[in-house]
């Protein structure tokens, strides 16, 4: 019997070796020699998480697998293995591909049989392929492309480009967050950092529209990003992005965002309030408004001044900021969705994980819509907090 130990060490060892674009044919030759793998297939989620494609992409074209109601989709979902098996005897295992709470996607294969170690043996290979991708796509674009069910335009590209992971957990908190339209985006944008102390998340809301909000964003992201790196407290890091894009703009162009500071051993934060994107806080299953005081967007003035406010967040809590495209949004009968839809759709997505959150808001948002595309971006971002567990 094949050691388990250097069998994953050495399906690993092809994985690192191989080419940035080869990855997935290093996989299904490694899983066919050492595991007897039959029909392997990588998807990757697409940039609205809604289907699941394979990598690479398909020259013909291919039937993309739906996230929701899939066995494939189960697994992404879940973040847990999810296995089938057919009449014939054999066994068709899904395996989510994961990095560091970041869900890539999904692997497929099918084996003669599978037993709990060889089902962790490869989750894990799952897990080292993940890194693997995120490492290659410094230098292919190969799964940049596969995750396109349809062209971005050059100002969602530009955004993309900008943004973080779409999720990500640690031992004291889950994030994640989702933009729509995902292939049109153009003004709203994410992002966050984490250290051993603290964890810093920003939402911004260009104006304008296409290309130009586009160059906004990513002036004042890129600003703020300068002044977090010079290791400065977010007033001054929107002190200084306020001064780049006024310099740029002379006022006639402004960044809307909100930036938090949490402290990741007490749960302190420290929040930034310039402009329409909006803090929701749910605890013990209430959802209440956090009441901040309204500071200038970014750029509307020279050398403005910002001034941080402090909130503490308790085990359990939940976060929500969401951009004035979800919670302004007006249905046929007037009503916006911050009224009540988004209390309705924030509860009835209570029990999922924080990565799944952003994409239930939406959906939400648009059955209130009432037509399928919106009239501007619509961003959510979840953090959920469970507190840093005294240490042993």
């Amino acid at each position: 019997m094949t050691d388990p130990v250097n069998r994953l060490a050495a399906a690993s060892r092809a994985l690192r070796s191989a080419a940035p674009h080869q990855l997935p044919d290093a996989l299904r030759q490694v899983l066919r020699t050492r595991y007897a793998a039959e029909a392997v297939e990588v998807r990757l989620a697409d940039y609205g998480l809604t289907v699941l494609l394979p990598v690479p992409p398909a020259p013909g074209g291919t039937t993309p697998v739906p996230v929701q109601g899939s066995a494939p989709g189960r697994a992404f979902g879940s973040q847990q293995p999810y296995v089938e098996e057919p009449a014939d005897g054999r066994v068709r295992a899904h395996l989510p591909v994961t990095v560091r709470g970041d869900r890539l996607g999904v692997l497929s294969l099918t084996l003669p049989a599978a037993t709990r170690e060889s089902l962790a043996e490869l989750t894990e290979l799952a897990e080292n392929l993940g890194h693997e991708m995120v490492v290659a796509e410094r230098d292919t674009d190969l799964y940049a492309r596969a995750r396109r069910r349809e062209r971005l335009t050059l100002a969602a590209e530009m955004q993309w480009q900008l943004l973080p992971a779409r999720s990500c957990a640690r031992e004291e908190y889950a994030l994640g967050a989702q933009l729509e339209p995902a292939y049109a985006v153009f003004g709203d944008n994410f992002d966050w950092e984490a250290s051993a102390d603290h964890l810093l998340v920003y939402v911004t809301n260009g104006m304008g529209e296409g290309i130009e909000a586009s160059l906004l964003t990513s002036l004042g992201i890129n600003a703020l990003r300068n002044a977090r790196r010079a290791g400065i407290p977010i007033e001054d890091q929107a002190a200084l992005a306020d001064q780049a894009i006024y310099a740029h703009y002379r006022g006639e162009a402004h960044l809307s965002v909100l930036l938090v500071d949490i402290e990741l051993s007490t749960g302190r934060m420290r929040i930034v309030d310039a402009g329409s994107p909006r803090l929701l806080l749910v605890r013990d299953r209430v959802l209440s408004p956090v009441e901040l005081d309204a500071q200038l967007p970014l750029g509307m003035f020279e050398e403005t001044d910002y001034v941080a406010q402090e909130l503490t967040l308790l085990p359990g809590d939940r976060l929500l900021f969401v951009s004035d495209g979800v919670h302004g949004v007006v249905a046929p009968g007037g009503e916006s969705y911050g009224e009540h839809g988004l209390a309705r759709a924030v509860g009835n997505a209570s029990l999922l994980p924080a990565a799944d959150v952003p994409a239930a808001v939406l959906r939400g948002l648009t059955g209130h819509r009432g037509r399928p595309e919106p009239d501007d971006d619509a961003l959510v971002v979840c953090l959920d907090w469970f507190g840093r567990r005294p240490a042993s």
